[in-house]
């Protein structure tokens, strides 16, 4: 049992040591402000005191015991890492005079609550959070998770330390993930909308499908299946239901028989989940009525959700989740850019700021996305390949989590991708 000494407690101390000793070090602890009943074996000091027992001694930057929602002061500085000698870490909240050069739990909490984005903050041009504004980006460490490389360096030190402690951490694990926007090209869009595409331009491949001659260049479906087959990996589906078609929601009606088929018949290989469309985000409503309409199409309750051009913000949309039922969201992650927008490969609770409270919400990081790769980088599929394996590779450095995305026409027959399928097929033979 590790004991964490400190003269405070708060709903923010707690919640960090949940994800970094119970869930990311398997460890069992408890939290102590009684400095007279430490028994002295494993404690973390958590206070600016001297204590008498042997404790491994984190002076706390502050944050913790806040409760307000502030510019906090962020200087950012390299130290040397434990693990490895000829590597420097970039951290913040520096605290030189510990056994540990930073405040981890505070340095952590700030990332994996968002703090920063509840902050005043320039929006992009579709009205998120930039990641041009996160600390990330503007010190470099988008590309890493860097909260699990601080907790590798947390374990390593309190092994030199106290070197009988046991850890149990995490194992390495991949979520293959899709967000089905548009499930056809021309198909079943109707005659109004497919006499608009060839007013629009004339495209001779339109009418072969149209006329049953061609397959729809989206139609990716059966060649997805075929990639799953020799691999052990985790699913999931994430369907746009939006009833009514807007600028950023084209989907396919969810009235329209073949895509409840289609819904229906993925639902019962794979987990799905709702896409809420870009205008659930204004309306509870509208948000409740696409869970239902999936619902009733699966036939069984839908928990899991990601967010449709990753448009959200905090805590207005995760607030609606839970009220529609929603358990697990897979939306944090950047619609801008691949990396790692909580800097962490895992899974973890939603920290509700303005409540200040632990949620029910259970966030799961995506760090890849092909559109990123493709609208947003300007990469082609050969580039990618390098930056999908980059990104695979360090979440299982660090038993983390690695969750992709990929939509279907990227892996169909439209000649505007030509060469993403045949990358992402040996992407997933390289998972066997």
């Amino acid at each position: 049992m590790l004991t964490i000494y400190s003269e405070h407690t708060s709903p923010r101390l707690e919640y960090i040591c949940n994800v970094l000793f119970k869930e990311q070090l398997g460890i069992d602890y408890s939290i102590s402000n009684n400095a007279d009943s430490l028994d002295g074996n494993f404690v973390i000091n958590y206070s600016t005191q001297r204590l008498s027992v042997n404790a491994f001694q984190i002076i706390p930057y502050g944050l913790l015991f806040e409760k307000n929602i502030r510019e906090q002061e962020i200087d950012i500085f390299r130290f040397n890492s434990l693990i490895n000698e000829n590597k420097k870490l970039t951290a913040f909240f520096e605290s030189p005079s510990s056994n540990f050069p930073f405040d981890i739990f505070s340095a952590a909490f700030y990332l994996l609550s968002r703090y920063e984005e509840y902050l005043p903050y320039e929006k992009d041009s579709y009205g998120r959070f930039s990641h041009k504004q996160s600390l990330a980006y503007q010190n470099e460490f988008l590309e890493i998770p860097l909260v699990n490389i601080w907790i590798q360096e947390l374990k390593q030190a309190l092994i030199l330390k106290f070197n009988s402690i046991a850890f149990k951490e995490p194992e390495f694990k991949t979520i293959l993930s899709y967000d089905i926007d548009i499930a056809w090209s021309y198909k079943n869009k109707g005659l109004l909308r497919n006499i608009g595409g060839f007013l629009k331009d004339f495209d001779v491949d339109r009418l072969k499908v149209m006329l049953g001659l061609k397959k729809d260049p989206f139609d990716a479906y059966e060649f997805m299946d075929g990639l799953h087959k020799d691999i052990h990996t985790e699913i999931i589906y994430f369907f746009l239901v939006a009833q009514s078609i807007s600028k950023y929601d084209k989907n396919i009606s969810p009235e329209n028989k073949e895509m409840k088929q289609l819904i229906a018949s993925t639902s019962a290989k794979y987990k799905v989940g709702l896409h809420p469309s870009w205008k659930s985000n204004n309306y509870q409503t509208i948000l409740n009525n696409e869970k239902e309409a999936i619902e009733n199409i699966c036939g069984k309750h839908i928990s899991c959700s990601r967010q449709h051009y990753i448009q959200f913000k905090l805590p207005d949309t995760f607030d609606n989740l839970i009220k529609s039922g929603i358990e697990k969201d897979f939306s944090m992650g950047y619609g801008s850019i691949n990396g790692f927008r909580a800097s962490f490969a895992g899974s973890f609770y939603w920290y509700h700021l303005k409540k200040e409270q632990t949620t029910s919400l259970r966030l799961f990081p995506f760090c890849f996305m092909d559109a990123n790769s493709f609208y947003e980088q300007y990469q082609d599929a050969k580039t990618t390949s390098i930056e999908l394996m980059h990104y695979k590779t360090e979440c299982q450095k660090v038993n983390g989590l690695f969750i992709s995305i990929f939509h279907n026409n990227f892996l169909g027959t439209d000649k505007q991708f030509a060469g993403w399928s045949a990358m992402y097929a040996e992407f997933i033979s390289q998972l066997q």
